[in-house]
């Protein structure tokens, strides 16, 4: 079931290296270079040499650079659509059917986030008139595979940019729900959008979420509410959803909660949760 599966889990400076010629040129002979270099060479003599090599190498061990300002090349760390300082970005990952649209539902109210869903968007994507990747979409979500990330993390950036220029005094906080659904996901999203601050885990016995499903299917209209499409999306979830919670958990980002019961009860469960992370 997948409650027991659940359940189980200062800038760098870059220094130019010098090259020097294996055959570098000789003074025409008889005669002795005047250049400022040699003088010195020269009034300093073997003990002058010895010892502004010995502090050089000094300067080395305690750290001191001993290439010029000018050669210094500072580090560009690769840069996200959005700052972290500015935008928060929370999870909601959870089988299908664990609750995860009512809960973001009741959390958008208390805590005014933007709520996205994923699958909300590639639904709405698939059937956009010309839209390029409605095929394509149509029949992954069919087969209850899961759509190339470069269109998710695409739709998702672009709705989260819409939502701030629709409303500057809005506060940005984004739920997430259904995202990331690979591990490959979770890592372009934070390198290139805005790094997640924590994951809402819902778990639930697998029986309990096809029970719902399959009554959601009722009414719901989507195409992959039937149980032969139901029991693929389990599948792929356990595959490849649960590694992406295992490796939030590691970093101490998950914030776990069973989605059985009474929904205000989960609600009250989740908030104990969210409290301490939403200022």
């Amino acid at each position: 079931m997948l409650q027991h599966l659940c359940d189980s889990g200062s800038s760098s400076i870059v220094r130019r290296p010098y090259s020097v010629s294996a055959n570098p040129p000789k003074p025409p002979k008889g005669k002795l270079s005047n250049s400022p270099g040699v003088i010195l060479l020269g009034l300093l003599g073997i003990g002058g040499i010895a010892f502004l090599s010995f502090t050089q190498v000094v300067g080395r061990r305690q750290g001191q650079s001993v290439v010029p300002d000018a050669e210094k090349k500072p580090y560009r760390q690769a840069q996200t659509a959005f700052s972290p300082e500015e935008v928060t970005v929370i999870f909601v990952l959870g089988g299908p059917g664990a609750g995860k649209g009512t809960q973001c539902a009741k959390l958008v109210d208390k805590y005014n986030f933007v709520h996205l869903s994923a699958g909300d968007l590639l639904r709405a994507e698939q059937d956009r008139e010309g839209s390029e990747y409605g095929q394509m979409i149509k029949d992954y979500i069919k087969e209850g595979n899961i759509v190339p990330m470069e269109v998710t993390i695409k739709l998702l950036e672009n709705a989260m940019k819409e939502s701030i220029k629709k409303d500057e005094k809005q506060e940005s906080r984004f739920l997430i729900d259904g995202f990331p659904r690979k591990m490959d996901q979770a890592v372009k999203f934070d390198d290139s959008v805005v790094p997640a601050k924590k994951v809402l885990f819902l778990t639930c016995p697998e029986s309990t979420l096809l029970e719902r499903l399959l009554e959601r299917g009722k009414t719901s209209g989507r195409a992959d509410d039937n149980e032969e499409s139901i029991k693929k999306r389990f599948k792929t979830f356990i595959d490849t959803s649960m590694p992406v919670v295992d490796e939030y958990r590691k970093q101490g980002k998950v914030i776990e909660v069973e989605s059985v019961g009474k929904i205000d009860d989960i609600f009250e469960k989740i908030c104990a949760g969210l409290d301490p992370v939403i200022s």
